[in-house]
């Protein structure tokens, strides 16, 4: 089945998320931490967009802004809901919010941590259901058995408890939960970061079967490129609450326009031993966004920052169809991309 239309399923819209710096007595504030900090992108319906960079720079943030976890503090998320049509999450009323949410679910990093370890597979999976008054008894012991086998579990498991599976396995729970309301969107936050190798594999494949099964929509945030260029149709970059660049996943990979993105693919394992990667060095530390430079946030570890840079911050603006990037010389730079560091 095709899925691979452009129309959004979700917009992002200038989001920003900001946290009070406090102090005194009086507990005044004195600052903000601008953990998301003007950011624009969509997702297409049935397609997969990669949001990558280091820790700290607001993707967790973002996921949950866009669920609603944490209130924006400015900024509209417009999900195109099946039943009821475009709906700006970031204002909604609370029983607005619980129907959408049927629609949208999220994928936490550590599956462990996200399921209660006094709940059954049948009580954790079938939750939702009960909830939502779509099913009970019989009724809702099917459903959990057809969730279990979607994600390759035996439906004997249901009677079993969290402690009893392999981590892979939990996040396989866990999908299957994600799963339960038919969504039409899910964001998944570092969904492999804490599995074995081979288990990651395992996961992305069984993701993108879903995906293939169901046309939905996935939010990939990561830190980890290999599994991105794995799992996304397009990438987002962000650095410091902002996002440097977007484009196409192989565009992105092979033709970057943004030196930040140069040197996070320069740092991508590949599995040719034999291959000797050139890899781009970043000085510096990582600024706070609590305390960012002036100008291109990135321009105190840039290695070809010129004085403009310090100065002016760069919009992201399209140089060629679909490729975003915002750096003052992103026209003017030949960087070198995954095949150009071997």
């Amino acid at each position: 089945m095709d899925h691979s239309n452009q129309e959004p399923i979700l917009e992002v819209q200038h989001l920003k998320t900001y946290y009070p710096i406090t102090s005194g007595l009086m507990r005044r504030v004195t600052g903000h931490v601008k953990a998301v900090d003007d950011v624009s992108f969509s997702v297409p319906v049935g397609r997969t967009v990669g949001l990558v960079g280091e820790s700290g720079c607001g993707k967790t943030t973002i996921g949950h802004s866009i669920m609603r976890g944490i209130q924006p503090t400015d900024g509209a998320v417009i999900f195109h809901d099946k039943e009821l049509g475009p709906v700006d999450i970031a204002s909604a009323d609370r029983a607005t919010l619980y129907r959408v949410r049927r629609n949208m679910q999220m994928v936490f990093q550590d599956p462990y941590a996200s399921l209660n370890p006094r709940m059954s597979l049948l009580e954790l999976i079938g939750e939702p259901l009960l909830v939502n008054g779509i099913a009970r008894g019989a009724e809702l012991e099917a459903r959990v058995s057809e969730l279990l086998r979607l994600v390759g579990l035996s439906p004997d498991y249901m009677h079993r408890f969290p402690h009893a599976f392999s981590g892979g396995q939990r996040q396989r729970i866990v999908i299957a939960r994600a799963l339960a309301l038919n969504p039409q969107f899910i964001v998944l936050d570092e969904p492999t970061s804490a599995l074995d190798v081979s288990i990651q594999a395992q996961t992305l494949n069984l993701l993108q079967d879903l995906q293939a099964q169901f046309g939905l929509a996935y939010l990939f945030i990561a830190h980890n490129l290999a599994v991105v260029e794995h799992a996304s149709d397009s990438v987002a970059v962000m650095y410091v609450g902002k996002l440097v660049e977007q484009a196409e996943t192989e565009e992105l990979f092979h033709h970057p326009l943004h030196p930040y993105t140069e040197a996070l693919l320069s740092s991508v394992p590949r599995p040719d031993p034999t291959i000797q990667k050139k890899r781009v060095p970043l000085g510096g530390e990582v600024p706070s966004p609590a305390n960012p430079p002036s100008g291109c946030y990135f321009h105190p570890r840039c290695p070809y920052a010129k004085e403009i840079c310090a100065r002016e911050a760069p919009p992201l603006h399209e140089h060629k169809p679909g490729h975003f990037s915002a750096c003052h010389f992103s026209s003017e730079l030949t960087l070198r991309g995954v095949g150009d560091l071997e």
